[in-house]
């Protein structure tokens, strides 16, 4: 491959991944968590288990029900119910101590999601097949259900899978939630989110009640990582692996990417994550020889530079791109 194809193909790719409903999803997941994070100063290392309930909660009831709508109001329910036995026992807790509860939450969701024992509810190590779930959103496109669509270097199909109904919809969630977002920090309730962040006592002395306020913004961010993950699996399937400790540490590289507590940091950080481990992996791939490093050593090389990344990043603008470092001295 010569130089121009190789470029024409890595920018189709980015392109690609800029567009991704699977970059869409993490977005959302990360606007949740900033909530968390950035804005309530919670160290919540669980995200990916929100996802993976959203995720179950939805591919199981459609499964069963057929109703698209009802699946998606049950990923709703059931992350807020995950929120709530999560919080009121533990949200008492500060820093590091909560941070430990909630990588045992996830790691707890994803083992009840792996066990052999409920395979036949969750499909165990296999997983849930998206065809037995995928059917009751295709069926409420408006675009035809067969073919594909060039628009530009880009291809995929109208309906199905990675299709241009499910990025239109996935974008568009993602413009209603940081629309959501922007009104939930730019009002008083989101003030007092900040406050609490800088000093819990000191709001508790003006009388606000700051563990509600705290389950408030679990809640609401949970909510939010569990849509991500219904969006995450609508183009694949359910595998409790594949949300695990290493997608929530994707996603705050994502969120400290782009800024903690800035609405739009979310967005840009995830699609520049996305876009930067893409160009990588064209580039490692076609320059490199494979006697020095094969397909299969090829992403954990890509992680190892991500991990990397991240790390220099905290050292050296922990406030990410749009951020304020200001607005993280909370955790210096």
């Amino acid at each position: 491959m010569d130089f121009g194809q190789f470029l024409v193909q890595l920018l189709t790719d980015a392109g690609g991944s800029l567009v991704s409903a699977v970059t869409a999803a993490f977005v959302l997941a990360a606007i949740g968590l900033n909530l968390h994070f950035g804005y309530t100063g919670l160290i919540n290392i669980g995200q990916a288990g929100f996802m993976l309930l959203g995720a179950y909660g939805f591919a199981i009831t459609v499964e069963y029900s057929g109703d698209f709508w009802l699946g998606l109001l049950v990923a709703i329910v059931v992350a807020i119910i995950a929120a709530l036995i999560l919080g009121l026992p533990t949200l008492r807790l500060r820093g590091d101590y909560f941070s430990i509860v909630t990588i045992a939450f996830a790691e707890i969701i994803r083992m009840i999601g792996d066990s052999p024992a409920l395979q036949s509810l969750t499909g165990g190590p296999v997983g849930i097949q998206g065809f037995k779930f995928q059917g009751p959103f295709v069926a409420l496109s408006p675009l035809p259900h067969e073919g594909t669509l060039s628009l530009g270097p880009l291809t995929a199909p109208y309906t199905g899978g990675d299709s241009w109904w499910l990025r239109i919809v996935t974008w568009g969630a993602v413009v209603i939630i940081a629309l959501i977002a922007l009104l939930l920090v730019k009002s008083p309730w989101g003030r007092v989110l900040r406050g609490i962040r800088e000093d819990e006592d000191a709001v508790r002395s003006l009388g606000k009640n700051v563990n509600l306020v705290k389950m408030q913004s679990l809640i609401i961010g949970a909510v939010f990582g569990a849509l991500g993950g219904v969006f995450y699996v609508l183009s694949g399937s359910v595998q409790a692996d594949g949300l695990g400790r290493s997608q929530t540490f994707l996603i705050y590289t994502c969120l400290l990417l782009g800024g903690a507590a800035t609405v739009f940091g979310p967005i840009l950080g995830s699609l520049l994550y996305f876009v930067f481990t893409t160009i990588l992996t064209d580039v490692v791939t076609t320059y490199v020889p494979h006697t020095v490093m094969n397909v299969t050593q090829i992403p954990q090389f890509v992680w190892i530079l991500v991990g990397v990344g991240l790390m220099l990043l905290v050292i050296f603008r922990p406030q990410g791109i749009l951020g304020n470092k200001r607005e993280l001295n909370f955790i210096g």
